[in-house]
């Protein structure tokens, strides 16, 4: 089987990772770019050999995958309006900036039976998604410790001109990330607190519904020297960290497209990080969002329970 797949979004992602992917994936056929500046959708259209649409409906009606990188805000509008055209889904995290956006996509996803994946980088990295599996099968873990210290805003790092992760910071950037690990393993969080600190850091208090409780402390402006990342399993079994991915993000994104691509010709749309899994991180990230602002302890509204 080879799919249509079209690319909406032009930025520094959709350029070096998910459109190096889709141009050498041998299961997918590249069929154009739609981006919202027309010179840039050119230019990357010119680069990869496909076409450039300045219309989003009319390269979303030529295929049969959309791939997303967009801010998560426009992603959820054209997911939806890809969904409802029967679309298959290959998209960014997190899904949306709201439970409301994310439950909409579900919905259309459920009603129209396409498969969706969501790009959590290290998911689709062999040695991690083994760990996680041993970690699961394994259990009595009393909970874990997800440390995601970046420095992005300094000259030349391509992520820190995203205006959204501006304003929206390390947990809804990196957050998802986090949860993408912690969540196979410990289950479904029931509530959150979280607090500020310098640095633009958050600190994310969670219980899951197995009785562990995880930490995540997550920034995007850490100083250079402080930069960090590492998640931590604890348990009776005593310490279990989980590994670097062993695949860069452009080979971790073509195993994202193999995915899809099997699901879609086993006619399933399940998936471990499908659209589902997507609404459960955005329905924790906006549990912490409200923790953090009011100062209190959040349930996790629907999961859990």
């Amino acid at each position: 089987m080879t799919l249509r797949v079209g690319l909406l979004g032009t930025g520094y992602w959709a350029a070096e990772t998910q459109g190096a992917a889709l141009a050498q994936h041998h299961e997918v056929t590249f069929v154009g770019v739609w981006g919202r500046d027309s010179a840039k959708t050119g230019a990357l259209a010119e680069r990869y050999g496909v076409g450039a649409y300045d219309d989003v409906d009319a390269l979303i009606a030529d295929v049969d995958v959309v791939a997303i990188a967009l801010p998560p805000d426009v992603q959820a509008e054209l997911a939806l309006r890809a969904a409802a055209a029967g679309r298959h889904l290959l998209l960014d995290k997190p899904l949306a900036l709201s439970p409301l956006a994310a439950e909409r996509i579900v919905a259309e996803v459920e009603r129209r039976q396409v498969a969706s994946v969501i790009f959590f980088t290290n998911r689709f990295c062999d040695n991690v998604e083994t760990l996680l599996t041993e970690a699961t099968h394994e259990g009595n873990w009393d909970g874990a410790q997800a440390t995601m210290f970046a420095s992005i805003f300094h000259p030349g790092n391509p992520f820190g001109v995203s205006p959204w992760r501006r304003e929206k910071g390390g947990l809804w950037d990196i957050g998802p990330h986090a949860l993408s690990v912690l969540l196979p393993v410990l289950g479904p969080v029931t509530e959150v607190s979280a607090m500020d600190a310098p640095r633009d850091t958050v600190h994310v208090l969670a219980r899951h519904n197995s009785g562990a409780v995880s930490t995540l402390s997550l920034t995007l402006d850490a100083a250079p020297a402080a930069t960090r990342s590492q998640f931590l399993f604890h348990g009776s079994g005593g310490l279990l960290p989980v590994p670097d991915g062993d695949r860069d993000p452009v080979a971790a994104f073509e195993v994202a497209v193999g995915q899809l691509v099997h699901n879609v010709g086993q006619a399933t749309i399940n998936h471990p990080c499908d659209v589902r899994f997507g609404r459960e991180v955005v329905a924790i990230l906006d549990a912490a969002d409200t923790a953090r602002r009011e100062g209190r302890t959040v349930r996790v509204a629907g999961l859990g329970r």
